[in-house]
């Protein structure tokens, strides 16, 4: 038999034991969670934002979550790191068997997400990546490759449609002259192109009751134009103006900045996945991201959604031209003449690799873009200027829009089923996606 005084100790025991395990029990961490994954992956890309401005595109979450420190003298590599490893380690070790479409969806684009924050930590670091292998970290996806023989015969083809002779860049930009939108005129054509690409996109879509959008013009950019969304259904959208805007580029800027391009996919991530499913990570849109090549790639191929080839040009004719003060009896020629130039959209690719890998020089690179993209040479030193600061982001317009093209089309959305093509983009445009998705 116990004496009293060990009873007394033995119950003190138990009582320390007791005591013990509710003390670990509240101090171990919470099961992670999609949900818990994602506030600290927000958190830590806007700490991240504070180091590199183009980090964080737009950021539409909670107000508590932006940082309260001032960013510190040096990056904090290892911190950072540390932070989004974690969190990939954690999406992994999920149980996913019971997850439905939807979450099944979330979950491997915010796996490769995280990729994308930690390749760009490292960068930030000093790490150098070729050019494909830094695109298939930052954006799921490897640009294919081509000889420029491959745009060689292309070159030819419109060496018979450009009037004049010689080189075809410089006859290419005499031509386009007789395009060029007024500068006094340019607003008045851009709300014309911004408000019919808006009507054509609320007779398909829904969108929230309070969205709009802001046009501003701006100088001393390398980019023609950019959509910065606000939240709750707000963007501002500037326009470039460094250098002469044809008339085609008030529906290209108008849809792929806008409708149904950058300013309705944001506003459509934020009303289906943040304000109805509370999938907090699409609360920011970090522009060095799986992310950025579906938002480039459907705001490019929105324009044909929008504007399908012979409405757009009969449209241009009765309502555009006549604005800007433009004579439309070119008006067909030009577009199949700028139709032929975009089947050398992905020569700029070519140039970016072999530029951004060291192979060429800058000079060489602008004299590439001037041959094969018929830049002038200001505006090809532009976009090198555009691929120093982007790097393998300017995949994301070409690959991003064939990719969807494909999807699209590839469920019913072909150019002779209209309502279906609005349907499958819709549907792209309101869900989790990546390159690697859309090819499945």
């Amino acid at each position: 038999m116990f004496s009293t005084s060990n009873r007394i100790l033995s119950l003190l025991l138990c009582l320390m034991f007791l005591v013990a395990c509710s003390t670990a029990r509240q101090e171990s961490p919470a099961k992670p969670t999609m949900d818990n994954l994602a506030e600290r992956y927000v958190k830590a890309l806007l700490r991240l934002g504070q180091y590199d401005a183009d980090i964080v595109d737009a950021y539409y979450g909670p107000e508590e979550w932006k940082p309260t420190q001032p960013r510190q003298d040096t990056l904090p590599v290892a911190q950072f790191l540390r932070e989004f490893q974690e969190i990939y380690q954690a999406l992994g070790q999920l149980n996913t068997h019971a997850f439905s479409d939807p979450d099944r969806k979330r979950w491997t684009m915010f796996q490769k997400q995280v990729v994308a924050a930690i390749t760009k930590v490292e960068m930030m670091q000093g790490k150098k990546l070729p050019f494909d292998e830094e695109a298939q970290l930052l954006y799921d996806a490897t640009p294919p490759k081509y000889a420029f023989s491959h745009f060689d015969s292309l070159l030819l083809s419109l060496d018979q449609e450009l009037p004049g002779q010689g080189d075809l860049a410089q006859r290419w930009a005499t031509y386009q002259k007789q395009f060029v939108i007024p500068r006094e005129k340019l607003d008045a054509v851009f709300k014309a192109a911004i408000h019919e690409a808006r009507q054509r996109t609320l007779a398909h879509y829904p969108l929230p009751a309070q969205e709009n959008f802001t046009v501003e013009y701006v100088t001393d950019k390398p980019w023609s134009g950019y959509n910065y969304f606000k939240g709750n259904g707000y963007s501002l959208i500037q326009i470039n103006t460094d250098f002469p805007i044809q008339i085609e580029r008030a529906i290209d800027l108008a849809c792929h900045e806008g409708y149904p391009g950058h300013h309705v996919f944001n506003a459509l991530l934020e009303q289906e996945l943040v304000k109805k499913r509370g999938w907090k990570e699409f609360s920011i849109y970090p522009l060095f991201s799986p992310q950025s090549l579906i938002a480039e790639g459907s705001a490019n191929y929105g324009i044909q959604v929008a504007f399908p080839a012979q409405e757009r040009i009969k449209f241009e004719k009765e309502v555009l031209f006549p604005l800007a003060g433009l004579n439309p009896a070119e008006a067909e020629r030009y577009y199949a003449i700028l139709e032929k130039i975009g089947k050398l959209a992905f020569a700029g690719n070519e140039v970016a690799r072999q530029y951004l890998n060291g192979q060429i020089s800058r000079e060489q690179a602008a004299n590439l873009l001037v041959k094969y993209n018929f830049y002038q040479q200001d505006k090809a030193l532009q976009r090198t200027r555009f691929m120093d600061r982007y790097r393998s982001y300017v995949i994301n317009y070409n690959l991003g829009q064939e990719l969807v093209r494909r999807h699209v089309e590839a469920l019913g959305g072909t150019a002779d089923q209209p309502e279906k093509r609005w349907e499958v983009f819709r549907e792209l445009l309101s869900n989790p996606y990546t390159a690697s998705m859309l090819q499945q």
